[in-house]
């Protein structure tokens, strides 16, 4: 079937129109925003026939809509080298029922968090994109991560001819695990810094790095160039509508729902991507009804979706969510940009108001369009027993994003009747987050080492302890820069040779 060309176009009007692969090489648009497809393709198969098919199988089926300048076998061979043994199940991620609820486990891969499904394909689309368009640039990666991007763009990247890898982290603001995965990354072409700050202070330094035409022009004269692994870039966005689509087909396919009835799902986020997608889905033609925001103690969208304003002039909470705590959500703008119907102009006085007065109120007809969606956010406490009841009424060990989407889904159906079937995105291996997981299962917990909660955890719950968690006991710390947020620019240019 011939494919009709989607092309990618700046949510701030000035990025022109660019193929799949020349957004995929920009990361972020030139004039600061972020590309979205030019429309947004609806499926061009059943849900029926959806659940006949295997992972890799779906995912080239809805990648191929997007990346309409790839071929056949640039996209399978993509999907194959992305979703291979690197994943402890055959299944790539798992649809798992408990206590009442539907949990679409996807952290199945590498670094142990959902980063994998997208950051084990992206370096795929990322060395294509270069080929197709003739860039013998070495191609930077810069990102910021508020905890499981960082590692599984390390992972990813690492040792990929033609590339190298920066990422930056807040220094006090991920888990021990995570920071460790980070820090013990062995591959020659990483690096690995932490920002004293938060993750808002290190995704502002990465953006203003890229707008830097000074620094781009200096880049360009060393033969470098940058892109991004954040969910900011479009490859990192679109292979995560295909696991909202296969988790509605194994409903179908199990019987919860019959195909065309509608499905809930729940997202527990900050940066506002993983939930887009589940957006996206649903436009393209999944049977998806309400999507619910799930927010911890950073409640800057919950705050939103009640109200309309996004104001991020409020307190920083550190949490035991950590990759929740974000105060301006990138991708949100995505979806801002959609509902203004594509005026680019209103958009960037919506982003313009953000970035000078730190808040924005959407119009009346905007805000009716937020009707799709559901904020709730979860307190500390909350979350705690949101873990606790779990294993206690089910035996089943979540980790605390999870846990924030769990109990914000539970307020929603208790708030509303909505009884619709609900697919939970689980985000993360309790593995990462064990001492939070544990004593909110029992204080007694409290006492121990990070790696004999580690132990108790597997003792627990019976699930093997993943490689991820075993390789960072005894591995040496390789990366040990940190800096100011003001030094971000400094390191990048030192670690460069710049």
């Amino acid at each position: 079937m011939e494919r009709e060309q989607i092309y990618y176009i700046s949510t701030r009007g000035h990025g022109g129109e660019l193929t799949a692969s020349r957004a995929i090489l920009s990361g972020l648009a030139p004039d600061g925003g972020l590309y979205v497809p030019s429309r947004v393709p609806r499926l061009d198969f059943s849900m029926r026939e959806a659940a006949e098919l295997d992972y890799r199988e779906l995912a080239y089926r809805v990648l191929r809509l997007y990346l309409t300048d790839f071929t056949e076998d640039e996209l399978r061979d993509a999907v194959n080298g992305a979703y291979d043994s690197k994943f402890d199940t055959e299944e790539i991620v798992s649809l798992r029922e408990a206590a009442g609820a539907h949990y679409l486990e996807l952290y199945h891969g590498k670094t142990i968090a959902f980063k994998d499904m997208a950051l084990s394909i992206l370096p795929h689309l990322l060395t294509v994109s270069a080929r197709k368009n003739g860039v013998d640039d070495e191609i930077v990666i810069l990102t910021a991560t508020s905890g499981d991007t960082g590692k599984a763009a390390l992972a990813g990247f690492a040792d990929v001819p033609g590339t190298r890898i920066i990422v930056f982290y807040p220094k006090d603001g991920v888990s021990r695990v995570q920071e460790l995965q980070m820090l013990t990354e062995r591959g020659g072409n990483t690096a690995v810094v932490g920002v004293r700050g938060n993750f808002d202070d290190a995704q502002n330094g990465v953006k203003t790095m890229f707008a830097d035409r000074e620094l781009g022009a200096r880049m360009n004269a060393a033969g470098f160039r940058f892109s991004s692994a954040n969910s900011i870039n479009i490859g990192r966005l679109v292979p995560q509508i295909v696991y909202y689509v296969y988790a509605y087909s194994r409903m179908l396919r199990r019987g919860i729902v019959k195909d065309g009835e509608f499905i809930n799902i729940a997202v527990p986020t900050g940066n506002f991507g993983n939930i887009l997608a589940a957006h996206y889905a649903g436009l393209m033609g999944v049977p998806v009804g309400k999507l619910i925001c799930a927010s911890n103690d950073n409640r800057v969208l919950t705050d939103f979706f009640e109200t309309g304003v996004y104001d991020r002039r409020r307190p920083f909470y550190t949490t035991s969510s950590p990759s929740m705590d974000i105060l301006i959500s990138s991708n949100l703008e995505r979806l801002i940009y959609e509902l203004t119907g594509g005026r680019a102009d209103e958009n960037n006085a919506y982003m313009q108001a953000l970035s000078t007065e730190g808040k924005y109120a959407l119009g009346g007809g905007e805000r009716e369009m937020l009707a799709g969606f559901y904020g709730g956010s979860a307190r500390e406490a909350e979350v705690a027993e949101e873990i606790s009841r779990l294993w206690k009424e089910a035996g089943y060990v979540i980790d605390t994003h999870t846990a924030v989407a769990s109990r914000v889904c539970r307020k929603y159906r208790d708030l509303t009747g909505d009884g619709t079937p609900t697919v939970i995105a689980s985000t993360a291996s309790p593995y990462k987050f064990a001492r939070s997981v544990m004593t909110a299962i029992d204080e007694k917990y409290g006492e121990m080492g990070d790696f004999e909660l580690i132990d108790e955890l597997c003792a627990l719950s019976g699930v093997p302890i993943p490689p991820a968690i075993s390789e960072i006991r005894t591995a040496a710390i390789r990366h040990t820069r940190v800096t100011d947020k003001g030094g971000m620019k400094a390191a990048v240019e030192d670690i460069l040779g710049l």
